[in-house]
């Protein structure tokens, strides 16, 4: 899953690195040792170590002398690429992501596809793949790169207003119209979302699991209710590629205008689905209200109850948990403890409501 847990950190000093062809890095860490265990690094020690990677793979576009500024580190490493020619744009790197190439091609096709809606465009590289690879020493293996045009704005975040959720909820409904019956080329492919993880491995309630018995099957019994559920809802809804991550840190708030980015979570699913997530993150019933007027300013709002909307957002929170069990950035595994706490008492909530 993208970007689920926001921190404020920049990467950057005001020296910088040199390497191939005219390649500069701000970074905030100035040498450091090859290390084996990326995992057991701090997140500065995480980005440290993605420099050559990031080199590599900015060395097969056709950019006049990049500089590369970290400027977020979490699922996975997003980097400020500004050109010599005044261009500027966004170089994710895929750390924690497992989409497979298969999986790219479909978000590049689907972002590629959209119209109805802001959003940053793909950058080929000098043999015109959208797709990059660069070597990461720290984990021993190839790391996907997309690069992408970038976004004006600031992120809405943790403090969106009323008139922002209102543009995300018209958005959504854009964006649910516009990949209704969108065919995926055959080199492309998205997770079925009917799959209660949503194409990650399970780390809850299987052999690796560092949950206790009471506390797997705990989670394993919202899991069967959950599939109920999406079953239910899947008799009057029609499934499509959804943006799945869709929330007020993966859109861009410019002179009134909202963009959508971020797209690394697109799988097929169900717009209240979609819909879920974004209800996830938000903290009033005035927020919630501002969304969705948002979104039925521009569509109906797909049909589901008050008792299916509360087991999609426990959905959420336990992707989430499992995520933490996932994920190398040490930030966000310190929050493994309180984060499974109340996750469980949710849940315990949820079932015998």
């Amino acid at each position: 899953m993208g970007s689920r847990f926001k921190s404020e950190g920049v990467h950057e000093v005001p020296v910088s690195f040199s390497r191939g062809a005219g390649i500069s890095f701000l970074w905030q860490i100035s040498r450091m040792t090859n290390a084996a265990d990326f995992a057991g690094m701090t997140a500065d020690e995480q980005v440290e170590s993605l420099r050559a990677c990031v080199a590599e793979v900015l060395e097969q576009y056709a950019l006049v002398a990049p500089v590369a500024e970290s400027i977020n580190h979490e699922y996975n490493s997003t980097f400020k690429v500004s050109a010599g020619s005044g261009e500027t744009f966004a170089l994710r790197i895929n750390v924690n992501s497992q989409r497979s190439i298969e999986n790219l091609n479909a978000e590049i096709f689907l972002v590629q596809s959209i119209r109805s809606v802001a959003t940053p465009k793909p950058v080929a590289n000098r043999l015109g793949k959208f797709v990059t690879l660069g070597w990461h020493e720290a984990t021993g293996r190839n790391l996907n790169a997309v690069l992408y045009t970038w976004l004006e704005g600031e992120e809405p975040g943790d403090e969106p207003n009323v008139e922002q959720l209102f543009a995300l909820g018209a958005a959504m409904a854009k964006l649910h119209a516009e990949t209704l019956g969108l065919e995926l080329p055959l080199s492309a492919e998205l997770s079925d979302y009917t799959e209660f993880f949503w194409g990650s491995e399970d780390l809850l309630t299987g052999d690796t699991s560092e949950l206790s018995s009471e506390e797997k099957a705990l989670v394993a019994a919202a899991i069967v209710r959950v599939d109920e559920v999406v079953a239910e809802l899947q008799e009057t809804g029609v499934r499509r590629p959804i943006h799945a991550d869709l929330h007020p840190w993966n859109v861009m708030w410019h002179e009134g205008e909202l963009s959508v980015f971020d797209f690394d979570d697109a799988g097929i699913g169900l717009p209240v689905q979609d819909l879920a997530t974004s209800l996830y993150y938000l903290d009033t019933p005035e927020q919630d209200q501002a969304l969705l007027a948002g979104y039925k300013s521009v569509s109906a709002l797909p049909e589901y109850t008050e008792q299916q909307m509360k087991l999609l957002l426990l959905q959420r929170r336990i992707l989430l948990l499992n995520y933490l069990y996932e994920t190398s950035n040490p930030e966000h595994r310190e929050m493994i403890p309180a984060y499974q706490e109340e996750t469980l008492r949710r849940i315990r909530n949820n079932l015998t409501a």
